[in-house]
């Protein structure tokens, strides 16, 4: 055993301030900072905010004046050119936690300046990006990586168990629902909302359950919504979605999942969100509820408005712990912590000429690799496409997966061929079905 526990630092930047920031990030590197990462393979190793990029800096300068003990003087880095300054900052890795249709841009700059990456769901918005990204991390051998917190999710890890473990058997059919409140998209998000949609907001995290937990192929992708509170009810701002995914099994069998989502939500409503899943498999069901599972507490004159009635403590929450230390934890930080350690695992785990080799191992995580994601990406691609219609006046198109004429082609009521999304193969085999 050496005498000595080896010490490393991963520096990093933040590109995004908003509500992900609050809620996950700084009670990460609040943690981090207190206790350190360790491993065997890498030792301690501290993660440092270096800097934040931000469109203004007002939200950066303000944490910085309240972190200012615990996180120290990092840079703020803001427009116009925010990004590039920030990468000019001695920065290893950047992380993405900015609105989901600013998300390629960043990420494509930081990876070219050989960054390790973590982008914020969805990764990006069309299978062409996802590809470009890919590509320059390979080149770059660098880590690109995306958060899907929810995989962390007790719950959703116990229904994972069951299934790669053959208790679960060959799922037929999935419900699942996340209803949030109209401060998301009338307060928080106000300043991007315009032309956005729940569906790809949130939906995304049951897209990547659904692909990770069950497998298979995506086949087609089928979506509606509503308008006309968030924005007018002919324009392309859309309150709430309904998405279908049909995915293909061997064996010949089909599974269709249907994934709702909101953003208007009554404020009054008891929990912070409504989350609910169901699966039905051939020998049993699975039902999940994020307000059933917790607890109740009502306090006066402070619920259900300044405090929620329903509280999931599992995905972040703040504890008086018994030894007396003030802590916040939870699934949607422990994802991060996790991404970090692969992060120290390939630059602090060994010697520097086995490095490549503790690189494709991390690749090889298909719960948050870039390269795994593809079906989510695919899904989230359709979707957009299939409300971009809607909002034009041609609702009801669907999204065909490996089709002969394309990797994702749109089909548009009225018109005799599909429309090519992405001509490359999404999972590299096409459909031998005709294009008529």
């Amino acid at each position: 055993m050496p005498s000595t526990v080896p010490l490393s630092t991963l520096r990093v930047g933040m590109v995004g301030v908003g509500m992900i920031f609050e809620e996950t990030y700084r009670p990460f590197f609040e943690a981090v900072a207190r206790r350190p990462l360790y491993d065997p393979t890498f030792g301690v190793c501290h993660a440092e905010l270096a800097a934040m990029a931000s469109r203004t800096g007002a939200r950066a300068k303000k944490y910085r004046e309240q972190l200012r003990s615990s996180l120290g003087n990092f840079a703020i880095c803001t427009e116009p050119d925010a990004i590039g300054q920030l990468l000019r900052e001695p920065v290893d890795v950047v992380c993405i936690a900015t609105p989901d249709d600013r998300h390629f841009d960043a990420a494509r700059a930081a990876i070219a300046a050989g960054k390790h990456v973590l982008i914020e769901k969805p990764s990006v918005l069309t299978l062409a990006q996802l590809d470009e990204l890919v590509a320059a991390a390979n080149d770059k051998q660098v880590l690109a990586k995306v958060v899907y917190h929810k995989l962390l999710d007790p719950d959703h890890k116990k229904l994972r168990t069951l299934v790669v473990d053959g208790d679960l058997r060959h799922v037929n059919h999935g419900y699942c629902s996340l209803l949030e409140p109209k401060s998301i998209s009338g307060n928080q998000f106000s300043e991007w909302i315009v032309g956005r949609n729940p569906g790809t907001y949130v939906a995304v995290h049951y897209i990547k359950l659904i692909d990770f937990t069950f497998g298979g192929r995506l086949k087609a992708v089928i979506c509606d919504g509503q308008r006309g509170i968030v924005g007018s009810a002919d324009g392309p701002t859309w309150d709430s979605v309904q998405l279908r995914l049909i995915y293909g099994y061997d064996g010949g069998r089909d599974a269709a999942f249907d994934i709702h989502t909101s953003w208007v939500t009554p404020e009054n409503f008891p929990g912070y969100v409504e989350q609910e899943v169901q699966f039905r498999f051939d020998n049993g069901v699975w039902n999940g509820h994020s307000r059933k599972r917790g607890v109740e507490c009502t306090i006066e004159g402070r619920t259900p408005l300044e405090r929620k009635i329903t509280i999931n403590n599992h995905y972040n929450g703040t504890f008086l712990e018994p030894w007396g230390e003030r802590s916040q934890r939870g699934y949607g930080i422990e994802v991060l912590e996790q991404f970090a350690r692969e992060v120290a695992f390939v630059e602090f785990g060994g010697a520097a000429e086995e490095r490549s080799t503790r690189l494709a191992a991390m690749r090889q995580l298909t719960y948050n690799d870039l390269a795994s994601d593809r079906a989510t990406v695919a899904a989230v691609h359709a979707m957009e496409a299939i409300l971009a219609e809607a909002a034009a006046g041609r609702p009801h198109a669907v999204a065909e997966v490996d089709h002969q004429a394309g990797g994702l082609v749109l089909w548009i009521p009225g018109d005799a061929q599909p429309r090519v999304l992405y001509a490359g193969q999404v999972y590299g085999t096409r459909s031998a079905k005709s294009a008529t």
